[in-house]
């Protein structure tokens, strides 16, 4: 079905790392053994051998299907660019990789373990994905929407249903006051601060302006698609539970958001809600729920803004203290990541 579009939205622009998109682990034991020209030297050796597809491939190769408009032309809807802390001379091997499996990626950075955030907003960048926690923070504090994406294969296999972006709550699209209201003083006091505060919108979390730029998408893709054959999905994936759940909508709301599905999920976990969604990728601040949702094949990226998410318990036990949330950090071995 083809309607007349109107108000074009803003091209959505991610940048990927090398890592993100590809599973390079078959290099990776050699750069931390010999070092960077030995990495080099053995990327040479494969150049012309594909990566196999990495944690972000699903996403990007689903995204890139939504344009109309293909390179060498700008793309309409969905812009990807490559920030890889690779030398140039081992890029060949991912650019060649790239073309290997087709993707409409024009637009590649190549630093040798330089600083390749600053790129991000350059290249106009709404989202940062990255093997490299310490570049996702950098990005973070400089107002790009980032996440961790630890090196795991993926399939090329393509489905053909709709990409489908899900979103915790707290810390992510949102800021993290109530976060801190939890840690602060617990879950009794966290529901009585919220439903007190109904009817004032929380602040903007780091993936605000991505959740906007993807509705403004969803609201272009619905001139020329009938609303069950959107290729576009977004949806919430909260642990609030009611009474705690009006001040989400309410804020959404505020903000001209309307997204297509939202789970309040009152502290169950995370991982058989997402595969029932069919979840390309689930943004979250607590490595707790990416374990779910990566124990249920669902690719992860960790938020590192909030301290740890909020821990929903039955009615016996509201009443009393509940433990601490799991602090949202990334395992230490994330930290040493050479090709991403």
């Amino acid at each position: 079905m083809t309607k007349n579009v109107t108000n074009p939205a803003r091209v959505l622009t991610i940048a990927v790392s090398s890592r993100s998109l590809f599973h390079i682990e078959d290099g990776n034991e050699i750069f931390e053994k010999e070092g960077q020209a030995a990495f080099d030297e053995y990327m040479r050796s494969k150049e012309n051998v594909p990566l196999r597809p990495g944690a972000a491939f699903p996403l990007v190769r689903k995204l890139l299907a939504l344009n109309k408009v293909r390179s060498p032309f700008p793309r309409d809807r969905v812009e990807v660019v490559l920030l890889s802390r690779n030398s140039p001379d081992a890029g060949m091997r991912v650019m060649n990789s790239i073309a290997h499996y087709e993707l409409d990626i024009e637009r590649a950075v190549f630093t040798q373990g330089g600083d390749r955030f600053a790129f991000a907003k350059d290249l106009g960048a709404h989202l940062f994905l990255s093997a490299n926690p310490a570049d996702v923070e950098a990005a973070l504090k400089h107002g790009i929407a980032a996440a961790t994406m630890l090196p795991v294969e993926r399939s090329d296999d393509a489905d053909d249903g709709p990409v489908v972006w899900v979103f915790d709550g707290d810390s992510v699209v949102f800021d993290d006051e109530a976060d801190e209201c939890y840690r602060a003083n617990g879950l009794v006091a966290f529901r009585q601060h919220e439903v007190e505060r109904a009817h004032i919108p929380l602040g903007a979390g780091p993936f605000k302006l991505v959740l906007e730029v993807l509705c403004e998408l969803q609201r272009e893709l619905r001139q020329e698609y009938d609303e069950d054959k959107l290729p576009l999905i977004t949806a919430l994936v909260t642990a609030r539970g009611m009474p705690s759940h009006a001040r989400v909508i309410n804020t959404l709301r505020s903000w001209g958001i309307s997204l297509n599905k939202a789970i309040f999920c009152g502290g169950l976990p995370k991982g058989p809600l997402l595969k029932t969604l069919r979840a390309h990728i689930f943004f979250d601040d607590t490595v707790k729920n990416g374990e779910s949702a990566a124990s249920h094949d669902i690719s992860f990226g960790h938020v590192p803004y909030g301290q740890g998410g909020i821990v929903a318990v039955d009615a016996k036990s509201a009443a009393s203290e509940v433990a601490p949330a799991e602090p949202a950090v990334v395992p230490a071995e994330a930290s040493n990541l050479a090709a991403a």
